[in-house]
């Protein structure tokens, strides 16, 4: 299989994005005040490379099934948002109900408990709709979204993997040898549905947001060592979806145009590669830039090496700020905190890039 893209990768594509929109701008001031709020969940590891386990929905072992468990959500992970909140697709599972992404967590959960391999590439390349609308069945009669194109997307790399890589994502990351830039192109090349790319004012742009969450999700729940060691980590950008810029607009770091934030309130469905829609996700991409730039600054240089008061800590990532983790712990705080952040419309597509 030969690809090779000839868009701006996601840093250029963002800066490019960044110098020429015309609805989404970002707020100097927006990035002081946040960076200032922001620095101590660094300093004080508050979330770090080995916080990502603490959601126990997550895979909670480091071994071959967790790869593979990462690669099956991530083929997957797109377009959860509901058309009414008050009648969204949830699961529950071990007595709690899940919503968004996490409800996808849930059910493949209750699949594997039941013996049902559903992980398994061999299994996925040839699952029915019928199945998969039985395995993914919620506690209401609403449907996970898309699930035609989830399917397809399964087929695609499950056949990909038992065709060519043994039959596991683990391959893949065997054949990387411990980088993520060459794993990103090992997942561009080989895998169509993860080539999320467009054209802005005339030029190709990329974002590839579930090519680069598929290797941060390893490297977190490896916790930088083993299989999820990555010499370059950082040359990840934020994975851009709909809540980190939410997220960045709740923080004031986003602002938006009076057109914008009306088609916003509305409600308005956009599709994928329209203008403002990537002008949201450019701009949030070089927002995290900006942010992990200054959060760096705030920190001493000993806290940016993960030493503290001069003793070295037990990871050197412990302390690490990059946008991996900053896009986590924005995630992770929009989520924990939706009344607050309820009068912040999130812009609204249907696409399985995010």
């Amino acid at each position: 299989m030969h690809f090779v893209s000839t868009a701006l990768e996601p840093r250029e594509a963002a800066k490019y994005i960044t110098n020429t929109a015309k609805d989404v701008f970002i707020s100097c001031g927006g990035i002081e005040k946040t960076a200032l709020k922001l620095v101590d969940v660094f300093r004080n590891t508050e979330h770090n490379v080995t916080s990502w386990k603490s959601q126990t929905i997550f895979p909670q072992t480091s071994d071959k099934g967790a790869i593979d468990w990462i690669f099956f959500l991530d083929t997957l992970n797109f377009s959860f948002w509901a058309d009414n909140d008050d009648d969204c697709y949830m699961v529950k599972y071990d007595g709690q109900n899940y919503t968004g992404y996490m409800s996808l967590c849930a059910v493949t959960h209750k699949a594997l408990d039941a013996g049902i391999p559903l992980t398994d590439p061999l299994y996925y390349s040839s699952v029915t709709l019928e199945k998969l609308r039985e395995l993914f069945k919620g506690e209401t009669e609403r449907e996970m979204p898309m699930l035609e194109e989830r399917m397809r997307n399964l087929h695609e790399s499950g056949e990909v993997l038992c065709n060519m890589f043994d039959g596991s994502f683990l391959t893949c990351v065997q054949q990387a040898d411990r980088s993520a830039q060459k794993l990103l192109k090992l997942i561009l090349t080989n895998f169509p549905s993860f080539r999320d790319e467009g054209e802005f004012n005339g030029q190709s742009v990329a974002f590839w947001k579930r090519a680069q969450i598929v290797i941060a999700d390893i490297w977190a729940c490896y916790e930088g060592q083993g299989f999820g060691e990555f010499k370059d980590i950082d040359a990840l950008t934020m994975f851009a979806d709909y809540r980190i810029p939410q997220a960045l607009a709740y923080f004031d770091v986003l602002q938006f145009t009076d057109r914008l934030n009306k088609l916003l309130n509305d409600d308005h469905m956009f599709a994928n590669g329209d203008r403002e829609e990537m002008e949201i996700r450019g701009c949030s991409i070089m927002a995290i830039e900006l942010l992990v730039q200054k959060i760096k600054q705030l920190l001493s240089p000993a806290e940016q090496l993960g030493e503290k008061q001069g003793v070295q800590a037990i990871r050197s990532s412990d302390s690490q700020v990059n946008a991996v983790l900053l896009d986590f712990h924005l995630w992770d705080y929009i989520k924990a905190h939706p009344r607050e952040s309820a009068h912040i419309p999130y812009h609204k597509v249907r696409c399985i890039y995010y």
